[in-house]
């Protein structure tokens, strides 16, 4: 554990050595605003549940996107991080952050589940925004260590638990209730 606290925090600090500039700065909050409490994703399933008149297959995996969602955040926030009760980077290196501070702890990420996670239900659904919403999660997770509220492992952590959610609700739904792709993509 040590070796991964030392890479950890010789990561963060790289990045803090080499982060700044309005630009970027900007666009880093703006992604990481995107994740605060899942609200992008869980606005995106609730507005594809509510087209399950008009296609049934598009509501069925809203469904599947917010359950996805609601697992992996109890396993994350009421499982694993009071249990691991790990401190922030900002708040192990004592450093200053851009945006207002996180109350809870830092493994693993919330935000990085939750990106994870919903492009996992994508690719399922639609390979090429599948695709898409994979580059975005992976600009969440860099978005939460550019920021100094995550350390590289919660972020690879987050990843896996928001992948590996997915894929298990996804894989129940395709079999019980026989759900496809929505557009049929090579």
């Amino acid at each position: 554990m040590e070796f991964i606290q030392n890479f950890d925090d010789s990561i963060i600090l790289l990045i803090n050595e080499i982060r700044g500039g309005f630009f970027a700065d900007s666009i880093m909050k703006f992604i990481s605003f995107l994740g605060n409490g899942g609200w992008f994703y869980i606005l995106i399933g609730i507005i594809m549940v509510l087209f399950i008149k008009k296609n049934n297959n598009i509501g069925k995996w809203g469904i599947v996107l917010l359950l996805s969602l609601a697992i992996s955040a109890i396993i994350v926030n009421i499982g694993i991080k009071p249990y691991v009760a790990r401190l922030r980077p900002f708040d192990r290196l004592m450093l200053d952050i851009i945006i207002n501070k996180p109350l809870d702890y830092s493994f693993p990420s919330g935000h990085t589940t939750a990106a994870f996670g919903a492009a996992v239900v994508f690719l399922y659904m639609n390979r090429k925004i599948g695709l898409f919403m994979i580059v975005f999660a992976i600009l969440m997770g860099i978005s939460r260590m550019y920021l100094l509220v995550h350390f590289p492992s919660d972020v690879i952590c987050g990843a896996i638990i928001g992948s590996v959610t997915s894929i298990i609700v996804c894989e129940i739904f395709k079999r019980k209730y026989n759900i496809n792709k929505i557009v049929k993509t090579s």
